[in-house]
């Protein structure tokens, strides 16, 4: 227990220390002591007025992210990114108000920066009641768009960086169209976060319209200057699909969740929850094809581990490997060849419902891949 601090006020240190002396009786109770504990050791240390304000500004940025997504974390969410400064006559903007439409109708939602341009589209073709507007106010750009402007799902950020974990940690899919260093830098970071196991595996789309250029143009860069030189894993490039056509599009996003559901950490162990159950034959084979991306072991069928007995996904079959936490270009390609391997069928459409994120697991160290 960090000690409070000897300066405040006796009135504030009994309020303090009836609330920590309470916490053990909150369902997450541990983890609020550990953010006030957190807080009062900065207490206890120098600290600048700016360093209080970023953390206040950040705080107050997750509080109203968490509250207005709450309501819908069952629902899968797709992120649109692109450029602010494409007209409604310009190809691409039409594509993402098309494309956006047509993927509500297949389950999503649709998340975009709220801007103009290709995020006004993507919100257009939503519309309001399956729009989300990821926010932030900047000098020489426009505010909400208008579907977005009184929408009540609009989120006006104070930082990028808490503006970017909402993209991710609410994305179920990525499509990117053409823009400029904002598009860049969020594809960058997505696919350097789905690299490196901090975002959980999932589709990103980058969409051109017939044509277009702009896409296979940042390809050839990816190939030429990282993937020749060895920058990357020849894999990598499997994290993303590019496409000039909406109906491909959707169809790359809705097949990634044909068969597999999500995944989670069981202690060591990569446990892939599906849809439906695998046959032995189509195991086999992904452990004839993927027996490079283990560890140690093999590929095997199971139902949920004990130690996930409080898993809102408790009833679903599942796939546990020791995963080498190294090749998730490789892992993507895994998930593409296991939605091949099911029955089709209608049980097999794309869910509208996500599992809502899980309870902490004392006993077993389950954790998602974003830790």
């Amino acid at each position: 227990m960090v000690a409070l601090p000897s300066d405040l006020p006796a009135s504030i240190q009994s309020d303090l220390t009836a609330v920590l002396e309470n916490l053990s009786t909150m369902e997450h109770g541990k983890l609020i002591r550990q953010v006030l504990e957190t807080i009062l050791r900065m207490m206890g240390r120098e600290a600048d007025r700016l360093d209080w304000k970023i953390l206040n500004h950040a705080l107050l940025d997750m509080e109203q992210g968490f509250q207005i997504f709450y309501p819908y974390r069952h629902i899968r969410k797709i992120t649109i990114f692109g450029s602010a400064r494409m007209g409604s006559d310009h190809p691409d903007y039409q594509l993402a108000r098309d494309f956006a439409q047509r993927i509500t109708r297949a389950g999503f939602m649709v998340m975009t920066g709220a801007g103009g341009g290709i995020m006004e589209a993507g919100n257009l073709g939503a519309g309001h009641d399956q729009s989300f507007g990821l926010n932030i106010q900047l000098p020489f750009e426009q505010g909400a768009n208008p579907v977005m402007t009184g929408n009540a799902k609009l989120i006006n950020f104070k930082y990028f960086f808490t503006r970017k974990l909402f993209f991710l940690r609410e994305s179920d899919a990525l499509a990117l169209f053409p823009g400029g260093f904002g598009t860049q830098d969020e594809a960058f970071e997505s696919l350097t976060l789905i690299q490196t196991g901090k975002a959980d595996p999932m589709p990103i789309v980058l969409v051109d319209h017939p044509g277009g250029t702009y896409w296979q143009g940042w390809d050839t860069y990816i190939r030429t200057h990282l993937l020749d030189r060895g920058l990357i894993s020849a894999d990598d490039p499997s994290l993303y699909t590019m496409t000039d056509n909406v109906e491909d599009a959707c169809a790359a996003i809705s097949n990634f969740y044909r068969i597999y559901h999500s995944c989670r950490y069981v202690g060591d162990r990569l446990v892939i929850r599906l849809k439906q159950q695998l046959s032995d034959q189509a195991v086999a084979k992904l452990n004839q094809d993927f027996g490079d991306i283990l560890e140690q072991g093999e590929i095997t069928k199971t139902a949920s581990l004990p130690e996930e007995r409080n898993d809102p996904t408790i009833q679903l079959p599942r796939l546990v490997m020791n995963f080498n936490h190294r090749d998730f270009g490789r892992l993507h390609q895994f998930i593409r060849q296991l939605n091949q391997l099911g029955e089709h069928g209608p049980a097999c459409q794309h869910p509208e419902q996500r599992s809502p994120h899980p309870p902490e697991m004392e006993l077993s160290g389950f954790e998602p891949l974003t830790p």
